[in-house]
């Protein structure tokens, strides 16, 4: 379906004294899948809310395929909304549920007939249309919610935590459906979640937010693997974070003091200089014998090892007085570790990333603010004027 192409262009929301949205500049490709991801009181549902019209810009424009809805009504956007409640009415059953809103366009009975018949093959609930909602699991009411809302062809659909209240394993099991139903329809999906895994599971870019600004905007690889903040690195997954005193190498790396070690780091801020945030994520952190030799290696004590299933997890306490996390892949070798055990922790150059220093964490792309730009870095990311305050609404 051809349209949906968002563009926020310093979007600014304030709630009296209270900035909930920073002036933001966001660009949502048509057909994208694109999550706002971040903890409660970030302005993920703000945003949304916005793009629907159900509150008010303070300042800024929200174009939709060039044309700025920032004070358009709601019901004359076309765009649709799935709430995490549902909000399927109980007296109706699924066929009049999905053809609620067709009715009220006064659409004919045979049109009404033949859509709304696509529409519950394309959710899975061909046979279930006489059914009323208390009939239905909570992933079949989340299905005829969808239903209901594509049923009139938005050229966006919104999406507010929709499986926040189902169980984690439905939860997994609708991620992968969801992914799956947006790209039969082709419509732009705009998903808030505070849940990491559901936002790299289905998303084709993540927006992640903090206290009302976007912290950095990339694909789920982009985000996880080449976090440019300390923020994105901590929220994202689980993160080593190492404090070093930095110096660019001369070769396009960067050379960190931690304590009386010496590490090489080859990616993410490496122009940095003085005292700089690094992370490594722990399947990237290697254990070695305590007489193994070489660069970026650091002797340390095992204090515990976590037993996950599919992975262990070991936390390791280093000579600089750091502790971090290594995770290993079961294979079904007996892993040669335990309380108390002397390692070497090896440290991979292209693993140790640099993070930008605070106060570069929204620079625009081009600025010259970061040293060392990331590949690929969004341009719609830009400097927030002023400071959202820590308490923003969502």
């Amino acid at each position: 379906m051809p349209g949906g192409h968002i563009e926020l262009k310093d979007l600014c929301k304030k709630f009296g004294d209270v900035v909930a949205i920073n002036h933001i500049d966001l660009s949502i490709a048509p057909g994208e899948f694109f999550s706002l991801l971040g903890p409660s009181g970030c302005g993920k549902t703000t945003t949304l809310r916005l793009i629907a019209g159900f509150e008010d810009a303070t300042s800024g424009q929200i174009l939709l395929d060039g044309v700025d809805l920032a004070h358009t009504h709601p019901h004359k956007r076309p765009v649709n909304t799935v709430f995490q409640a549902y909000m399927i009415f109980p007296h109706l059953n699924v066929y009049e549920n999905v053809a609620f809103g067709l009715r009220r366009q006064h659409v004919s009975r045979s049109d009404i007939r033949h859509r709304v018949g696509d529409a519950l093959e394309l959710v899975q609930l061909q046979q279930l249309a006489h059914r009323k909602p208390s009939q239905l699991s909570g992933g079949q009411q989340q299905r005829v919610a969808l239903a209901r809302a594509l049923i009139l062809h938005p050229a966006v659909l919104l999406l507010d935590e929709p499986l926040g209240a189902l169980d984690a394993k439905l939860r997994r099991q609708l991620q992968v459906e969801l992914k799956a139903l947006q790209q039969r329809v082709g419509i732009t999906f705009v998903y808030v979640t505070h849940d990491q895994e559901e936002a790299l599971t289905m998303s084709d870019r993540i927006a992640v937010m903090s206290h009302g600004i976007v912290e950095q905007v990339g694909t789920p690889r982009e985000v996880y693997d080449e976090p440019t903040t300390e923020f994105v690195a901590d929220f994202l997954g689980i993160s080593n974070m190492i404090s070093a005193d930095a110096q660019p190498d001369g070769s396009g790396g960067c050379r960190l003091q931690v304590g009386e070690f010496t590490l090489m780091a080859k990616v993410g801020a490496t122009n940095s200089r003085g005292t700089v945030k690094c992370v490594v994520r722990p399947e990237r952190v290697k254990l070695e014998p305590y007489d193994s030799s070489g660069g970026n290696r650091v002797p340390g004590i095992v204090e515990h090892l976590v037993y996950l299933g599919s992975a262990t997890r070991v936390v390791v306490h280093l000579a600089t007085g750091q502790t971090l996390q290594s995770l290993i892949q079961s294979d079904g070798v007996h892993l040669p570790y335990e309380q108390g055990t002397a390692v070497q922790v090896y440290l991979p150059p292209d693993a140790v990333r640099v993070l930008r220093p605070v106060g570069q964490a929204v620079a625009a792309a081009g600025s010259g603010a970061n040293d060392e730009p990331e590949a690929g870095e969004p341009s719609e990311v830009r400097a927030a004027s002023g400071q959202a305050i820590e308490g923003s609404m969502q």
